[in-house]
């Protein structure tokens, strides 16, 4: 995607919206690294301070970590995460796993009407994504792919609004996934999401909406 000046928004704000929209869509899931300077500049088609201007505002409103020497990295998915992670800190899980429960099923049931084939790409991706990393055994990469499989679900429905909320609540999201997943992968806990990518995938709304809802609680105490 190219970008162009304009007399109302800033070439600068352009490429920031536009790094922004990488990381809430679930893209650039968060721990990874984004692409290089020189990398996003041919991508953008703007100039190298534009874009290293853009990655340093997003930097210092906590969304990226600029590492000398390592590259980039996803800190964040929105300014409000950290704030919103202390404030639920010690919240009920229970009530943890309803809200994500209302968020989830009813960003399912949009996406399903409104998904694009971008969409559906990158459902896919994150899904495979989720599935080797619980081959693998890890936890933590268990709990950040299975994050970014409900984002870019969250990202398919096309609300600002949804995505924002549920983009705040993210390190709340993924806080409740770890109390339930535990120290160890156990196999017998394991629920894949791939009947929530089909229902979105044929447009069936209703079953999408209801695949995502009961995903909350399958997997340990109330899996994602």
């Amino acid at each position: 995607m190219v970008l162009s000046a304009t007399r109302r928004t800033p070439l600068s704000d352009q490429v920031i919206a536009q790094l922004r929209a990488q990381i809430t869509s679930g893209e650039w899931p968060v721990g990874s690294r984004i692409p290089t300077e020189a990398a996003l500049v041919e991508q953008l088609g703007v100039a190298r301070n534009t874009v290293r201007e853009a990655v340093r505002a997003l930097a210092h409103n906590g969304l990226l970590d600029i590492r000398q020497g390592s590259g980039t990295y996803v800190l964040a998915t929105s300014e409000l995460a950290g704030v919103m992670h202390r404030r639920f800190a010690d919240a009920d899980q229970d009530q943890v796993a309803e809200l994500r429960s209302v968020l989830e099923s009813a960003a399912a049931g949009l996406a399903a009407v409104r998904r694009t084939e971008r969409d559906l790409t990158l459902m896919e991706t994150t899904l495979a994504r989720r599935d080797a990393a619980w081959a693998l055994g890890d936890p933590e990469d268990f709990v950040q792919a299975d994050a970014a499989f409900h984002q870019a679900v969250v990202a398919a429905a096309h609300n600002d609004v949804i995505a924002a909320v549920y983009a705040d609540l993210g390190e709340v999201m993924r806080a409740h996934l770890r109390h339930d997943v535990g120290p160890e992968l156990v196999a017998e806990r394991y629920i894949g999401h791939d009947g929530i990518i089909d229902a979105i995938r044929t447009r069936d709304a209703q079953r999408a909406s209801a695949e995502a809802g009961s995903a909350i609680g399958a997997c340990g105490r109330t899996e994602s």
